[in-house]
């Protein structure tokens, strides 16, 4: 039989750190940030270190006072005793000395450890993150190259919308009606395929959950939703120019109606699923194709290069679907023949070397 998981350089875990303790043996920047990001999770941070950074200091000192503190700072380095009972322990040491004694120390202690930039010395490893708690993304290259990424979470990033959050959130508030409601299998599985139709349609709105809970009670799926039109304006027609909005209108649409000199670049970012057309039609026979494909439900990006002011037929599109009291919106691009801002503006001798001269020979510099 083939196994259903190929091999795994690390086993991905999402910890419960509320309420925990855990220890970091450092007062350096990188220490602060480790610091920073397990009490984000909610633990309480011992931190052992003779001295603090500057960002680490602030960071301490302007933690919001609560009865349960969220740092708590001991002038001196980090024991056995200490780690015994602590949930996890991350140090920040330059000498692989101290890092392999750390490191025995916490396996002695039964703590898992995570020693800053030093793989061979660590336990565990914290990924790169996109952070739309409850909806939490780790990246891991298993130490191999962090830069790497950091690329894969910015791109991870541009694809998330924000409201993401909120939808996960509502999900959790739902979850036990829907099991009370609902009996496992199809009837389940048809309201969450529902419920995940809507999320990356754009934020909830305030009918958002009433309708949803209005449609678990019934037994069913949510209520189709409207479908909703966004003009994307592709600028100069490098994909990598295109906005965040751009990006995100593009992943959340289920059809992309496209203009003859929409570079095939531009097109892959949208989903897998979407229904790709181009647009070589007149401006009233789109508006027919634009309001059937609402009719049903759809998602639509009409996408060209320039803006309405310089396209006649789009600007026309707009036009009729207004009149006909079609609401949509409109997403920018960067003006086209400007894809760069030159750093010599003209009529000026100044320039990117001489600024950085300038600056290097200020007093104090």
């Amino acid at each position: 039989m083939m196994p259903r998981v190929s091999h795994l350089a690390k086993l991905p875990i999402f910890w419960n750190l509320e309420g925990q303790r855990v220890i970091v043996a450092g007062g350096s920047d990188a220490a602060a940030w480790k610091a920073e990001l397990l009490a984000a999770c909610g633990a309480v941070v011992h931190i052992h270190a003779d001295t603090l950074s500057d960002s680490f200091t602030h960071l301490v000192c302007s933690s919001p006072g609560s009865k349960r503190p969220t740092y708590i700072h001991h002038a001196r380095a980090c024991t056995i005793a200490d780690l015994a009972g602590a949930s996890l322990a991350v140090g920040d040491f330059e000498n692989e000395n101290d890092a392999r004694l750390f490191l025995d120390a916490g396996i002695a202690a039964g703590v898992p450890v995570n020693i800053i930039d030093k793989p061979a010395f660590c336990q565990f490893q914290f990924g790169s993150i996109v952070n739309r708690s409850p909806v939490i993304v780790s990246i891991s290259t298993d130490g191999a190259s962090p830069i790497l990424a950091q690329a894969i979470r910015r791109r991870i990033e541009a694809i998330l919308p924000d409201s993401l959050q909120l939808w996960a959130a509502m999900a959790q508030s739902l979850r036990g009606k829907i099991n009370e409601w609902l009996e496992t299998g199809q009837s389940r599985r048809r309201f969450w395929e529902g419920f995940v139709d809507r999320v990356f349609a754009g934020a909830p709105d305030e009918r958002a959950l009433p309708d949803l809970l209005a449609a678990a009670a019934k037994g069913g799926a949510p209520a189709m939703r409207c479908g909703k039109i966004t003009f994307v304006l592709a600028g100069p027609g490098d994909p990598e120019l295109l906005t965040l909005k751009a990006i995100r209108a593009l992943q959340a649409a289920d059809v992309v109606l496209y203009g003859a000199r929409i570079p095939h670049g531009m097109l892959e970012l949208a989903r897998r699923e979407a229904l790709r057309l181009t647009a070589d039609q007149s401006a009233g026979k789109m508006v027919d194709r634009i309001v059937g494909f609402l009719g049903k439900g759809k998602n639509i990006v009409r996408m060209e290069l320039s803006d309405p002011a310089g396209n006649r037929r789009l600007r026309d599109e707009i036009y009729q679907l207004d009149q006909i009291g079609v609401e949509g919106s409109v997403v920018p691009g960067l003006p086209a023949g400007r894809t760069e801002i030159p750093f010599r503006a003209r009529n000026t001798r100044t320039s990117l070397k001489a600024g950085i001269q300038h600056i290097a020979n200020r007093p104090g510099a």
